[in-house]
């Protein structure tokens, strides 16, 4: 999915050490016009920027396809990152410049490398007529983020593990359930299902700080309450997390993984190391893709798109830098 605002902020990255759990509220991103999906989104916030290598965290839905008219976003850029789509109901097609060409369903997980660069387009079906899910974005290492692009399917089983159900879409978990699909870093990333009144005692790599993004509930991590749509983040140290349900079921995304260690620049659909290299991916992008539609450039070209990409918004009039 594409980071739609029309004046992203900049953010270099590099985690925040933290004692507690911490509770991180969304904030409301309209993507597109006034008929358009709105996301709830928690990652990246002033408040913590990173949790592993995860870097952006939206949640939708459910949403009205017959109000809002569903997910249409056009071909646009990625740099640095990978993306992981995850659904709970409806369809999407995604469309990229490997010539990948993938329908996306609930309880199965599209997994992009830009690496270097790349470009895709992501269409909810006609059948769809609610969609609900999370797209998410994982920060590629220095060493590994000028890769060559390729992409990735899988659709995990659900493993029982006491009263809960667990979907491993990344990494593995608890010993028993793991992702085939390619990370660059120690990475986690899994649904959770848990019945009303029940509570599980989640074995986890001490190594990895995490986050549970809740979905259905409010569930309880460590013994504080996270609202629906909230994030709660743990930091590194323990090798159990406790989460329990109330008086409604919860269903949550828990992610995780070692702390990247790195500053990162995220600006629009770009990850980069600095202004300059930022400036140089919108330059591509517009010249390469939007104004001349080259197939040979950074970004490659979008097969089976009829329509024009997704332009760069405009950078902002100072150098991207640090927040405070």
């Amino acid at each position: 999915m594409s980071n739609l605002e029309a004046e992203p902020a900049e953010l270099v990255c590099d985690g925040q050490p933290d004692a507690g759990i911490q509770v991180l509220e969304p904030r409301e991103v309209p993507l597109g016009g006034p008929r358009a999906m709105t996301v709830r989104r928690t990652l990246p916030q002033r408040a913590r920027s990173l949790i592993g290598a995860w870097c952006f965290v939206d949640h939708y839905g459910p949403d009205d396809v017959a109000e809002t008219g569903g997910m249409t976003v056009p071909p646009h850029p990625h740099t640095g990152l990978q993306t992981v789509t995850w659904l709970f109901e409806g369809e999407v097609g995604h469309r990229d410049s490997t010539g990948a060409h993938q329908l996306v369903r609930p309880g199965e997980v599209n997994l992009m490398t830009a690496g270097r660069g790349i470009q895709h387009s992501e269409v909810s079906t006609p059948l769809t007529r609610r969609l609900h899910g999370a797209q998410l974005w994982v920060a590629l290492p220095d060493r590994d983020r000028h890769t060559a692009p390729f992409f990735e399917h899988a659709a995990p089983a659900p493993i029982a593990l006491g009263p809960a159900t667990l979907r491993v879409f990344v990494g593995a978990l608890a010993g028993s359930a793991s992702s085939p699909v390619r990370t660059f870093t120690a990475l986690l990333g899994a649904q959770l299902d848990l019945p009303a009144g029940a509570a599980i005692d989640l074995p986890v790599d001490p190594a990895f700080e995490h986050g549970l993004l809740v979905d259905a509930g409010p569930a309880h991590l460590e013994g504080t309450e996270l609202p629906v749509a909230h994030l709660g983040y743990a930091p590194p140290g323990r090798s159990q997390l406790r989460i329990a349900a109330g008086e409604h079921p919860v269903r949550a995304l828990l992610l995780g993984g070692e702390p990247l260690g790195e500053p990162i620049v995220m600006w629009w659909n770009f990850i980069g190391r600095d202004h300059d290299e930022i400036v140089a991916f919108r330059e591509q992008w517009q010249a390469e893709v939007v104004e001349h539609g080259t197939a040979t450039g950074r970004f490659g070209i979008v097969e089976g798109w009829n329509g024009r990409a997704l332009p760069a918004p405009v950078m902002p009039d100072v150098r991207l830098r640090p927040r405070d």
